[in-house]
């Protein structure tokens, strides 16, 4: 569990990080540098679950030697698919991390909702869904890695 007591802001009880692959961890299919060190350092407070379109049909290839739990989503309604994996997980004890259209209802409905925008960019529905906007897929793992980094991004 990652606990963050954030002034002004509501208290953070976080127990899983839900990641969407295309445009946020990965770009054209391929896991981007960095991602799976912080996965796997964050694997040891969150459990992770990776929800995805899997537009490439790399995703299951790129996870293999992570521990996380990968659900490939099928060609209708992943925006709600998606916020439904956040709602099955408990809402109140999950970070979500996306860019794309099909991903504003996730981090709507996460405790915590961050957007990449990298250089696949990000949908402006879904920037206005998240809490936090970052560059890079890195940078918002380490939001969670370095809590202080919330706490002065998010307080009053």
């Amino acid at each position: 569990m990652l606990s963050v007591v954030i002034p002004g802001y509501r208290p953070l009880s976080l127990e899983h990080l839900l990641l969407d692959f295309n445009g946020t961890i990965a770009l054209d299919g391929h896991i981007v540098p960095g991602v799976l060190e912080a996965i796997h350092q964050l694997s040891a407070n969150l459990s992770v679950h990776v929800v995805t379109a899997d537009t490439f049909g790399t995703a299951r290839a790129q996870l293999a030697l992570s521990t996380c739990r990968i659900v490939v989503l099928g060609p209708n309604r992943q925006d709600h698919a998606k916020a439904e994996q956040v709602r099955a997980l408990g809402a109140e004890a999950v970070v979500a991390i996306g860019n794309g259209r099909n991903d504003r209802l996730m981090l709507a409905e996460a405790a915590l909702g961050i957007a990449v925008i990298g250089p696949e960019g990000a949908s402006s529905e879904t920037l206005a869904a998240a809490d936090v906007l970052v560059g890079s897929p890195v940078a918002a793992l380490e939001l969670l890695l370095h809590p202080q980094r919330l706490i002065a991004t998010l307080r009053s």
